[in-house]
């Protein structure tokens, strides 16, 4: 089978994961935790804030670097 027809005997199935050790690592401390819905939301909570984090870094630094004072100095030419 050619690689084009791979691909498009594959657009029919849904996407699969392929295998892979950290994946299934994390899938098995998920089951053997059992955590709570109460802690999934925290931990999706704590990643919402974090990113929050980022942006404000991003957002002061934009606004530093747009009232930052024009470089050189003006130079009157006859």
């Amino acid at each position: 089978m050619s690689e084009q027809e791979a691909t498009e005997q594959k657009a029919g199935r849904p996407a699969t994961h392929e295998g892979c050790l950290c994946r299934e690592v994390l899938e098995q401390v998920r089951e053997h935790l059992s955590l709570s819905p109460e802690i999934h939301e925290h931990f999706a909570n704590s990643r919402i804030e974090f990113l929050k984090g980022i942006r404000a870094i991003i957002d002061s630094r934009i606004e530093r670097l747009s009232r930052t004072s024009q470089r050189g100095a003006k130079i009157a030419v006859d």
